[in-house]
């Protein structure tokens, strides 16, 4: 029953925020949930393309992790510095020139004849997605309830599932990647017109709130930092994405070379992973009616820690499925219901500038920790893998909690004063 109110009275406090005509609110919604189908789109696009890309852009194989890097790269970049352009533009006008910016940058991809032109054009692809997620999730976190925060991010895994399917149409009916490519950014071109259009939408509804948000100095990175608990929040943040990276990036790698599986059979093994992301995501949006993002968050860990136990028993083969399983429905919520919960522990001045962080210790966690699996598993194997998730998940749920002890004390610290 405790839950129940606490999630009832962070509703009421969260829809209080802002006096805001029901209409709008549906509307801007409704655009919201489009722009993260659009969002998850392109992101799964370059693994399935680039076995035909590498040859025709006269590079090596493992050469795509470079573009990843420079695109993590960018979308760390404009989680920092996202905050201060939304209060110098808006939410509205930061969404629409970020989508813009990423359709210029799929249209350069379909137009590249070099691996040099597809590295300088990975950065904008990272600033424009990057500005683009920071602004829809610090907003959402802001105006809207807990399940639709998770509901949005299972639209992202809807998005992320129809990327290879544009990619692979064109490849196997014109055999070029390119056309993939070009497809996408006309995609996202129709996002652009239509939410360039829907600004006034967000003006009209932001009006009162960007003008105290204006008149408000900016705050200092030093004092979010010294705010408790939020270095432990970047560092699950950090964790999270690590194990959500990792397990993507290298477990078909683990079932072909420690399990014996060919890799075909590996690759939809572990497409169970993306579908136990996008059913995860979907139903904790209704478990969050009644559970609170906290007692969500510790569930997922329990069940990311099941999964990589089943990955670790000698078992007959066709049981480590349910364990990919497991992992993505486990990885499912966490990300979302923590972005929800940072208003509710940090309060609504900071939020803004803490949620650019942890999107930032997300990304840098997505950008270095599965390359030091890799160099790992050079060295000592693959049958490492389920361990180093592992420790990577219980690393995770020993800070979580180490960070709401924190948060708690200083609730009421400042209750009492």
């Amino acid at each position: 029953m405790a839950s129940n109110n606490e999630n009832q009275s962070v509703n009421i406090k969260r829809a209080g925020m802002t006096k805001v005509p029901l209409i709008n609110l549906n509307i801007l919604l409704i655009i919201i949930y489009l722009s993260f189908i659009w969002m998850g789109l392109p992101d799964s696009m370059l693994g399935p393309a680039w076995p035909s890309m590498y040859g025709s852009l006269n590079t090596h194989l493992h050469y795509a992790g470079y573009i990843s890097m420079i695109i993590s790269g960018g979308r760390v970049l404009s989680s920092i510095f996202c905050e201060r352009i939304i209060r110098r533009f808006g939410t509205g006008t930061v969404v629409a020139a970020g989508f813009l910016t990423l359709s210029a940058a799929l249209f350069g991809f379909s137009f590249s004849s070099s691996f040099l032109i597809m590295c300088l054009w990975s950065v904008p692809y990272g600033l424009g997605i990057g500005f683009a997620d920071v602004a829809l999730n610090n907003y959402v976190t802001l105006h809207y309830k807990a399940r639709h925060m998770n509901w949005l991010h299972c639209f992202w895994g809807i998005g992320a599932s129809i990327g290879p399917v544009i990619m692979s149409f064109f490849l196997v009916n014109k055999n070029s990647w390119n056309m993939g490519y070009r497809a996408a950014g006309i995609i996202q071109c129709c996002l652009v017109v239509v939410l360039f259009f829907a600004l006034s939408l967000w003006e009209k509804e932001k009006k009162d709130e960007r003008t105290k948000i204006k008149n408000t100095e900016s705050i200092h990175y030093k004092e979010l930092f010294s705010t408790p608990g939020v270095k432990q929040i970047l560092v699950v943040f950090f964790l999270y994405c690590s194990v959500q990276v990792t397990a993507v990036l290298w477990g078909s790698s683990f079932l072909v070379t420690e399990k014996n599986i060919n890799p075909e059979t590996a690759a939809q093994w572990i497409s169970l992973f993306f579908i136990g992301l996008t059913l995860g995501r979907f139903i904790s949006g209704f478990l969050t009616m009644k559970l609170t993002n906290r007692q969500i968050v510790r569930i997922s860990y329990g069940f990311i820690i099941c999964g990589v136990t089943a990955l670790l028993l000698p078992v007959e083969r066709i049981l480590l499925v349910p364990g990919f399983f497991m992992i993505g429905i486990g990885c499912a919520p966490i990300f979302p219901c923590l972005l929800h919960e940072t208003p509710v522990s940090f309060g609504n001045e900071k939020s803004r500038s803490i949620l650019g962080m942890q999107m930032a210790g997300s990304f840098i966690g997505a950008l270095s920790m599965p390359p030091v699996f890799g160099q790992l598993a050079s060295f000592a194997g693959f049958k490492l893998f389920p361990v180093f998730l592992g420790a990577l998940a219980v690393l995770s749920v020993i800070v979580f909690e180490i960070a709401n002890k924190k948060i708690d004390k200083n609730r009421m610290s400042g209750s009492s004063s």
